[in-house]
């Protein structure tokens, strides 16, 4: 049994709300079960120093947990001067992630950056935060290509993330806090809408695992991101 009840292969509550910041080109706060993260997608009319002159454009990430996102209260790492290891590797990834569904010439010389601020986590608050990272991302270009700012769509296709893991011996979809703190097994999957796959991070918390096994994951990984896009699509009609 699950700690929250749920079916071994069944998806945390999802919502996306859009257009939460009135300001920011494409907005959302995604709430998965206990997770919550606010994106945002701002355009910026320059790409970085190092694609000028190359016709391509670039994604990048940042992310960020507000001091009580979690049961105590983490100390604001502006405080300290400088990002946690942890914050840049998820930053990193967010980024990647979505860059890995864009199509960078079409979207031409500019940089759309996201920030994703977990407001409350619970577990998997990398892959919530890719997910509504997207919808984001979508919702700017869509601004792009209503202004006729872009001749073609760059955004190839979804991108969703969804956390899977064995639990009391048995894998299990999307891990909650609960889950994840006693998972013998933890895995991160990031897929397209098509299904092809982007990232997989895995890792033995316990004891090792098998090959079955992996396949197991990724078996309940590829229904989890179908589930997600639905929710992205709902998200952006």
């Amino acid at each position: 049994m699950r700690p929250s009840g749920r079916k071994l292969s069944e998806l945390r509550p999802i919502s996306i709300e859009t257009g939460v910041m009135g300001h920011a080109e494409g907005s959302c706060l995604i709430r998965v079960g206990g997770t919550h993260v606010l994106c945002s997608a701002s355009i910026e009319d320059k790409p970085p120093p190092f694609l000028r002159g190359t016709g391509q454009g670039w994604v990048t990430a940042e992310y960020g947990m507000l001091p009580r996102a979690t049961h105590s209260r983490n100390r604001r790492e502006a405080a300290s001067g400088k990002q946690s290891g942890r914050t840049q590797e998820i930053q990193r990834l967010i980024g990647r992630s979505l860059r890995a569904g864009v199509d960078r010439l079409a979207l031409g010389e500019r940089q759309i950056v996201i920030d994703c601020d977990v407001i409350q986590a619970d577990g998997g608050t990398r892959c919530a935060a890719i997910t509504g990272g997207w919808v984001a991302l979508r919702l700017a270009v869509n601004k792009l290509l209503a202004a006729r700012q872009l001749t073609s769509d760059p955004i190839l296709d979804h991108v969703a993330a969804v956390s899977c893991g064995i639990y009391a011996g048995q894998p299990v979809l999307d891990l909650d806090y609960a889950e994840d703190s006693e998972a013998g097994t933890d895995g991160n999957f990031v897929m397209t809408g098509a299904g092809r796959l982007i990232e997989v991070q895995m890792s033995a918390e316990g004891a090792a695992f098998t090959r079955a096994q992996m396949g197991e994951l990724l078996d309940l990984a590829e229904a989890g991101i179908a589930g997600l896009v639905e929710a992205q699509r709902a998200a952006v009609a």
